[in-house]
Formats: structure tokens, sequence, C-alpha cells
């Protein structure tokens, strides 16, 4: 355990108002214990690491000069958020943080008045604030300030610059911080840049800057457009003396910086002196991913989020996973390669997952034929169309929840077309310590209804290699294959890579009580369970692996159908509109009237926590489908 007085300043500060009481002086000194806490309590409770070290010194530096929470900040990815975790009291709670019914994974308005906004998923910080500001402005609060803080990843989403195209346009004083944190830090002392910094954030100049526009308007010298006119010739000035030039002096945003984003005393200057200062700005800080711990500055990739370590030594505990089974992300990207070799058709893309969904496998080895678009899941889709009308063959890998910002794009940019595009959603079901905003459980539900879709989720690895093999064979048009977070039933996975009949499902075994349907690897969970059900009961339970969503077999479905009258319907997604829909839809449409119980998440939002942990509480792991069975058995 930590002792109490290893943190004297940041164990005083229980909310931003008592950071506020302290001297400007002893932020450094904040800053440094933050940063030890946070280093401290991920080694022994995981989470994302090398994205909150880099941004200590801003969340200090916002805390201070900003009255939150009346004053917003809205985080743009809230894995940056764990110093505002701390500062805004949840101190003492921070050991919880991920764990189920402990704090929340990302900034959550449920959680605390100081979350501003939902951010779990990228590049929506820009759209979320600029509403705010225009809010209290309509509201009279003049006095309430509005902040986005959104990293460079972010800035590569769609959603961002649509923000930033309205902010342009809106009248709004929102400030915008881009947390740069992919280039190296420019000096932020002498020369040029700093004169230029130093003067544009000076009160007395803006000061006389507003004077001057007011009078000019009141001469009638000045109106809206002429105003807009002296700030692209004051940005295109200030470009060609600082040697640089950005897209947001082109849209009329303000821009200041760059500056160095771990000074924390020179943060909090700049942001006091452009603090009041009207009309969008936007303030550009260079930042290092991992800062002050050298193996994180050194390896941003892999301490992102390294799992427990020895924060003394840096060495990671890593769990022996010699012999088990692999990841299904691992068997894909395996099996992309595999394929990639045989079929020079094929291409990889991914919206800035390379290594979480395993595609950096065919980019080390075929780094012409794989695409890491950013954060970017509509033009990951589209791109992906493109590709395919013109004669490549795309596997587009999207985590599910993420999928979800792409669903006109598959609509409209794939399906219409029927272009053969393989959409492969890692992380399907539920994820588990990233909680409901990564949670991929309504992609079977949200997929089903869109026309010249084919949907398979694997029971297993070998599967999976069989449905990836048959994706890419000639005229399977839109090809949709989903699997979950985390690792499959077969150490032995490297299996023949044989075609698999698209609609085609698989009885599992025979049985003449109760017929089980199940789709995707959640089927394996069944398994066990009806085992035990028959050795305790007696009662013979048939097990159908479904396979396909989407053209569904309706041959075994009217064998189902005829033989059983009742049905136990299981599946890793929500049960509004997904599989267990489609089988009742189906026997309703045929004329059969079992009883049928369908398993799978209900109508609500799941917490964080171990997925095992998040099975039981939806009756989903083997007791609560045991429990199920022994109901049906009895009645």
């Amino acid at each position: 355990m930590e002792q109490q007085n290893s943190y004297e300043l940041l164990n005083k500060i229980d909310s931003p108002s008592d950071l506020r009481k302290l001297p400007v002086t002893a932020l450094p000194e904040v800053c440094a214990e933050l940063r030890n806490k946070i280093i401290d309590e991920l080694s022994r409770n995981p989470g994302h690491f090398g994205s909150n070290l880099g941004v200590i010194e801003l969340t200090v530096a916002l805390h201070y000069i900003y009255h939150t929470p009346y004053d917003r900040i809205v985080w743009d990815v809230g894995h940056q958020a764990y110093g505002h975790k701390i500062l805004t009291g949840r101190r003492d709670q921070f050991c919880t943080n991920r764990k189920l019914n402990g704090l929340r994974p990302f900034p959550s308005p449920e959680e605390s008045e100081y979350d501003t906004f939902t951010c779990g998923h990228a590049s929506n910080s820009i759209s979320a604030a600029l509403g705010m500001a225009v809010a209290a402005a309509k509201k009279g609060e003049e006095d309430r300030h509005v902040v986005a803080v959104i990293g460079d990843g972010s800035m590569s989403g769609g959603l961002a610059f649509e923000g930033l195209n309205n902010a342009s346009s809106t009248p709004n004083n929102l400030l915008i911080i881009l947390n740069d944190n992919n280039m190296a830090i420019d000096r932020s002392v002498g020369g040029m840049k700093q004169c230029l910094l130093n003067m544009h954030t000076s009160q007395g100049y803006n000061r006389m800057r507003n004077a001057i526009a007011r009078k000019c308007y009141q001469w009638g010298i000045l109106n809206d457009e002429r105003r807009k006119s002296l700030i692209r010739f004051n940005n295109s000035l200030k470009s060609m003396l600082m040697q640089q030039q950005n897209i947001f002096e082109g849209m009329n945003i303000r821009y200041f910086g760059p500056i160095d984003g771990h000074d924390v005393l020179q943060l909090t200057k700049v942001l006091k002196e452009i603090k009041d200062m009207k009309g969008p700005k936007l303030l550009h800080i260079h930042t290092v991913k991992g800062k002050g711990y050298k193996k994180a500055e050194e390896a941003a990739t892999v301490w992102h989020a390294p799992g427990t370590f020895d924060k003394e030594t840096g060495k990671r505990f890593i769990a022996d996973i010699q012999g088990l089974p692999p990841l299904f992300q691992d068997v894909f990207g395996e099996t992309l390669l595999e394929l990639a070799k045989q079929n020079d058709r094929i291409v990889g893309v991914t919206p800035a997952m390379p290594t979480g969904c395993s595609m950096n496998i065919l980019m080390k080895e075929m780094p012409d034929r794989a695409f890491d678009v950013g954060i970017a899941e509509g033009h990951a889709v589209t791109f992906s169309g493109g590709m395919a009308k013109d004669g490549l063959l795309p596997f587009c890998n999207i985590y599910s929840s993420f999928m979800q910002r792409a669903y006109d794009n598959v609509i409209h940019d794939v399906a219409i077309q029927k272009l053969n595009v393989v959409l492969c959603l890692d992380r399907a079901g539920l994820v588990g310590e990233d909680g409901p905003t990564h949670h991929g459980v309504f992609d079977l539900a949200y997929m089903r209804p869109i026309p010249n879709l084919t949907i398979a989720s694997p029971y297993d690895e070998h599967e999976l290699r069989r449905l990836m093999y048959t994706a890419q064979l000639p005229d399977q048009g839109p090809f949709v294959i989903r699997y979950p977070r985390g690792r499959g039933i077969l150490p032995d996975w490297k299996c023949p890579l044989e075609a698999v009949e698209v609609g085609k499902g698989r009885k599992l075994k025979d049985g003449k009580d109760i017929a089980l349907i199940s789709i995707g690897p959640i089927g394996n969970t069944a398994a066990r369970a009806i085992s035990r059900v028959e050795k305790e009961t007696g009662c013979s339970i048939a097990h159908y692996d479904l396979r396909f969503l989407k053209p569904l077999d309706e041959e075994m479905l009217h064998e189902i159908g005829k033989n059983f009258s009742r049905i136990v319907t299981i599946e890793d997604g929500v049960l509004k509109g997904g599989m267990g829909s489609a089988i009742l839809e189906f026997m309703s449409d045929n004329g059969y009237s079992p009883q049928v119980k369908r398993i799978g998440i209900p109508d609500r939002f799941i917490q964080h926590g171990p997925v095992k942990d998040l099975h039981a509480i939806c009756g989903m792991d083997e007791a609560g489908i045991y429990q199920v069975l022994t109901q049906i058995v009895t009645i």
C-alpha cells in the first residue's frame, strides 16, 4: 500500500476548488504526485497508461484555471482522463477503476458532475462542446467557459471536422485544445514563434484588438464579412512568419501554439490569457505519451494498456500462455496473411487498430497490402467499397461497437452495390472492463435488416478460418464475420482452409426434448450447460450451431420447428432484434408455435467488469443457461 504522506499535496485535493487554493508555483509538485499516483495504481490495477501520463500537466492546468464543474471540460476518448478523475473527488475510489461496480472506465455524467459528456468513442468532443457553448450563450451564461480536449488521433475522425466546420460559422467562445502526442516537441522559448505566441495571448494586445474592432464596427468600417477577411489575413501573415500553416486558421478559428504540453506553468499562463477571448480558439500543445515513465515513452503502443507491471523496474507481468488457445484476433491476423499470400486481390483495412485486431501481422509481411486509415470508421468502409468496386478484395476489420459509426456507409457504399467487402467485427459481444461504450452487442440486430449482407459468427477458431476463406471466394458479395475478444478453445487452431456452404448451420448434437440454437463462440458455454443438464435430469437436448444469421438455414429451422415444442436460443448480443428474434419470426411466418426462451443481452446498457461476471449478470454463463434449461425440463 502507498504511504499516506507520499502524496502531501494530492491527498489534500478533494475537488478542483482545493487545487485552486494552491499557489501556481505548487503545480509542478502536484503534477509529479499525480503522475506517481497513476503509475502506482496502474501497476496493480491495469488500465490505459501512456495516454494518461501524457496529459498530467494539461489536466492540472485546466482544473486550476477553469471553475469546473460550472465550466465544462469535454474529453475526447476518456482513456486520458484518469488524472481528471483523481482531481475531481475520486482519488480514494480510483483503486476500483474498471472493476465490477467500481469507477467507470471512461468519464460518464452518471458518475460525476465533472464528467460533462460520454466519451468512450473518439472525435465527438468538438461537436458536444460546441453544443454546450451555444447552450450557455442561449441561456445567458456568458461567464461559462467550454473546453474540448482532443488528441491528434481523434482529429482523423470525420466528426471532428464536422464540428470544426460548424464552430467556424456559429457564434461561440469555444476553446479547442489539440493534444498532439505524435511529433517531437518544438522549442517553446525564444525566436519568432514565442514572440507571436506571447503577442497573440497577451491580454493587453487582445484588449486593444477588441477595442479597435468595436470602434470600427461603430464607424461602419467593419462588418462580419470584413472581420472574417481580416482574420484570414492575420492568419496568413502569422503562417508566413512562423513558416507553418494549418487548417484551423483557414477556418477562421484563432490558433495558438504549438507549446510544450508538459510545462504546467506555461500552460496555466496561456490558458489564463486566452480564457476570456471571444470567438472559437484552438490551442495546440505537444505532449509525449507515457511522459515521466521511460519505458512508456520509448514504446507507446506496448504501454498504451500494458497490464500489471513492476513500477520500479518496468517489468510487465505477462501470463504464461504456453499451450493455451490463441486469441481470436490472432487467428484472424495469421489467417488473413495466409489468404493474402494465396489471393493477390486481398488487402487489409483498419481504422487505427492494427495491433488491436492483429492486422499488424499482414502489415509487417506485406506493408503495401494493408491500410491503417486512422480513427475513421465510416471512411474505412467506404474506402474498402471503392477498392472492391475496382477489383480488390478488402478485409475491413473494425471493432463491433465502432462499426456503429459506419452504419450508413455499410448500407450506402457496400450493401446496395453488393460489393465484395469482408467486414470483420472484432470485440463482438460483451468485452469486459471497457464497459458499455465498447460492448459489441448491437451488431447482429443492426446488421440483420440490411439486404445483400451475409452475416456469420464462428463457433471456434477452425470455423473462423473457414468463414474467412469462404468470404474471399468469388461472387460472395458483402460478408460480415463477427467474433469476440479473448481466447478461443482450440490450442491446435490451424486447420486446412476449406469453404463452408453459405447459409448452412450445423447440428452439433442430437436430442429429442429441447432444441438449443446458438450462434458464435457462446455456443461452447451452452454445450457445457447441456451436458450438465442431461447428466442430472436425463433430458435429451439437441444443439444446433446456426453459424449464419443471414441467410438463415431454413431447412434446419424447419426441422427444428417440426420436431420440437421447446426451443432455447442464445447469443452474445442484444435480445431485441437479434438472433432469437429471427428465430421467432421464422417460426411465426411458417406456422410453428413452439415455446421459445431467448438468452442474451437484456434491454439495458451493461456495466463494466470481467466478461465472466457480465455473462453471469445477463444469465449467459453456464450456470444461467443451466438454470433456464432445468426450468424448461420441469414444465
